[in-house]
């Protein structure tokens, strides 16, 4: 049967003890509507809770709450259990912590994601082979350091971690030891033909119209972008690390925070580009509508935001989806050039050889 999480938007009146009591009404009717509540989450501050429910559809889960005490929930989303354990650590209630028959959880679940992205500088002596088995190397290396600082490894993949976190603090002070210790793994395991970046954002896990922590995923991927230090933090991060601990100075000589305006840019930047990088005719002149400035402002934002000028900022994204493709070893050379918008076979092997130091065609025999 499907899992569900719900998201209930509370006044300010109510507190956890209400919470918990509306749970517990759910329970008492649940089997009426085949539905089993399975655990929730509830952020007393932001007013805000989640419940986690098995039931046939959602039409069950909004009428259950209906019948049971009138909250229904504001929005309803389809979720994988896994994927809800490996980003918020439970899909069951904790432990009460009295002898009391309600067992009220002030549990936010709210979470700091971490992207870090692993970003080819040199293909000279990399073996694709040999590359997979230097990840599966750094990723053991990490997983200590991530039961320091309550972090939980969502994804890995190729070049990709995605870390969740219940403190945005605590994400901030790992950010600067996984630093550390990536730079020196990957020094000795490639050579230090690898460059390291860190986005961290935080958000909700459901949101209007999107999967689980979507708008937080991309976000954090998309300050991997950002060319000012290696680690990268929201505005909202800053704000959350200020809060949870005023005893630790925010290093800002290490990490950058964007600012709102910022992210706004950011976002409307790689929304264009997302959507038109395919395009061998994209030109530089195309951003001015979209991000709504003149060509010298459109240069000057995206040559402040990635240290590149619109031209070199897309031939970058392009190889290095170009990369992303010849991993996959599922393409031939001229359908990558193709797919990744160069007009031909011969100018994206040039384009790729001065980039990453090495034809794409040797690459791929190595």
């Amino acid at each position: 049967m499907p899992i569900y999480m719900d998201r209930h938007d509370v006044s300010e009146s109510v507190n956890a003890e209400n919470v918990a009591q509306l749970h517990n009404e759910d329970l008492k009717i649940q089997k009426q509507f085949d539905c089993r509540g399975l655990t929730y989450w509830y952020d007393d501050i932001k007013k805000i809770a989640f419940c986690l429910i098995e039931a046939p559809n959602k039409e069950s889960v909004h009428n259950m709450h209906h019948f049971a005490h009138g909250e229904v929930p504001n929005l309803i989303l389809e979720v994988d259990e896994n994927l809800v354990e490996s980003f918020l650590g439970r899909i069951k209630d904790p432990e009460q912590s009295s002898s009391t028959d309600l067992n009220m959880i002030n549990d936010p679940a709210q979470r700091t994601l971490m992207v870090v992205q692993f970003k080819t500088i040199s293909l000279q002596g990399v073996h694709i082979s040999q590359s997979k088995s230097n990840m599966k190397q750094v990723i053991d290396t990490i997983c200590d350091l991530l039961k320091k600082f309550d972090g939980r490894l969502t994804t890995h993949k190729a070049g990709y971690l995605l870390i969740s976190f219940k403190s945005a603090h605590k994400s901030v002070l790992c950010a600067f030891e996984l630093k550390t210790l990536l730079t020196k793994t990957i020094e000795v395991l490639y050579n230090s033909n690898i460059e390291i970046n860190i986005g961290i954002a935080t958000g909700m896990p459901v949101v209007a119209n999107k999967t689980f922590f979507e708008d937080t995923i991309k976000f954090a991927n998309r300050l991997c972008f950002i060319d000012k230090t290696n680690i990268v933090v929201s505005s909202e991060v800053h704000d959350l690390f200020i809060t949870e601990n005023l005893n630790t100075p925010f290093d800002n000589d290490t990490i950058h925070t964007l600012t709102t305006s910022e992210e706004n840019a950011l976002d409307t930047l790689i929304d264009f580009v997302e959507s038109e990088w395919h395009n061998p005719e994209l030109k530089v002149d195309d951003f001015d509508v979209p991000l709504g400035m003149s060509k010298t402002q459109v240069y000057r934002k995206i040559l402040s935001l990635t240290g590149k000028s619109p031209n070199n900022f897309i031939k970058e994204y392009r190889l290095n989806r170009a990369l992303e493709f010849v991993n996959q070893k599922m393409y031939t050379i001229s359908e990558i050039a193709f797919e990744t918008g160069f007009n031909s076979q011969s100018y994206f092997s040039k384009c790729f050889q001065r980039r990453f130091d090495l034809l794409p065609s040797d690459y791929i025999k190595s």
